[in-house]
């Protein structure tokens, strides 16, 4: 039985010719980047490209670009090296949206037991966050306002420049996630007016384990990971060379292909929405949201007992965030945009990626159906 894969929002399958460009550095030119001789430099060179590759698609400098071991680390660095410089101010309050990953919700528990004062910004029935709420919680003594560009689990585009001005208005710091946003959305950071910024290689055809985090010149950050003096001394660590050679090639192809790969996933979440038309009872959760992203919920159906029965028909999908696939708790997304426990337990996420068919598509919308309605008449 052949797979059909509607799960790229979790990770994508690591393409082939990014794979090629970084093997040499596993294999031939596998010197540490900070050794003087030569296979060090030949290490560095390759590392210093990598970085000026992905600096000129951001409408970055280079040295706003440090490599990270992915997403995760790059939005605690962001979150908690943030806070804890502006601390020093005296700035000790946070805000963050109520619907960002839990990479980034986590530090604020984190940063709430070290006696920061955490707040979290409400979002509207379309995951929207509300900015009238975060500038009546915002004040002279926030130290860092949290907002990610795109839903992980909605797929929801967040007013991130509005959010961005209103924290810079009051001397905040502000951050956005932009993991689901980097594969579908051009980023420059001079329009979003972010001081960091992260994303991660493996949600678009990279490898796993590597991310970024652009750090604004003249933004003072704590350092998160000591050690060394790798990145210009703020992040200990020897660097994974292969892995931002790929990084940079997969982003480098993933913005020379986005318009491309977005009108194909537009068609494809057409197509898969009209087909599963003839169900009622279906709900799409989320307001102007990424195309290729669906938050489906089928009234009367558990995600529990949707999610086994598609992955035994041979299709991958997930109920939302991979990080929280062990939960049996609702999604904190859906509850925060309205819906009760029992209304997100019915909910699932369907994300559509570029090498998906035509044919993959409808298979997987009669599957639905198909599975919708015997599980609705059990």
């Amino acid at each position: 039985m052949d797979l059909i894969y509607l799960d790229h929002a979790a990770t994508t399958p690591f393409d082939k010719e990014v794979m090629n460009e970084a093997l040499p550095y596993f294999l031939e030119n596998y010197g540490n980047a900070d050794s003087p001789h030569a296979l060090g430099r030949k290490a560095m060179g390759a590392v210093d490209e990598a970085r000026d590759t992905v600096a000129a698609l951001l409408s970055a400098r280079k040295n706003e670009v440090y490599f990270t071991s992915g997403g995760t680390e790059a939005d605690n660095w962001a979150v908690l090296g943030g806070a804890w410089a502006k601390r020093r101010e005296g700035r000790t309050k946070v805000l963050l949206s109520a619907v960002e990953h839990h990479a980034v919700l986590s530090c604020g528990e984190r940063l709430a037991k070290e006696g920061f004062t955490v707040e979290y910004i409400p979002v509207n029935a379309g995951g929207r966050v509300e900015l009238s709420a975060l500038e009546n919680a915002i004040d002279d003594d926030t130290a860092l306002v949290g907002l990610m560009s795109v839903n992980n689990e909605t797929g929801v585009l967040q007013p991130v420049r509005e959010a961005s001005e209103i924290a810079h208005a009051h001397g905040a710091l502000f951050f956005t996630d932009a993991v689901q946003s980097a594969p579908h959305i051009p980023i420059r950071v001079d329009e979003l007016g972010a001081d960091m910024l992260s994303f991660s290689a493996h949600k678009f055809y990279g490898p796993k384990g590597v991310g970024v985090l652009y750090i604004k010149n003249g933004v003072k950050v704590d350092k998160l990971v000591a050690g060394g003096e790798q990145e210009r001394g703020m992040r200990g660590g020897t660097v994974n060379v292969p892995l931002v050679v790929a990084l940079a090639k997969a982003y480098e192809k993933c913005r020379r292909d986005m318009q491309a790969t977005n009108e194909k996933l537009r068609a494809l979440s057409t197509l898969f929405l009209r087909e599963i038309s003839v169900l009622d009872g279906v709900h799409r959760n989320g307001e102007n949201a990424l195309p290729c992203l669906l938050n489906l919920r089928f009234e009367g159906v558990t995600n529990t007992s949707f999610l086994y029965n598609m992955d035994l028909q041979g299709v991958c999908l997930a109920a939302g965030s991979a990080c929280a696939s062990a939960s049996v708790k609702p999604s904190h997304v859906l509850t925060a945009m309205g819906l009760t426990d029992e209304q997100a337990k019915e909910c699932v996420r369907i994300s559509l990626g570029k090498d998906n068919t035509e044919a993959e598509i409808l298979r997987a919308a009669q599957l639905t159906v198909e599975t919708v309605n015997r599980l609705r008449n059990m």
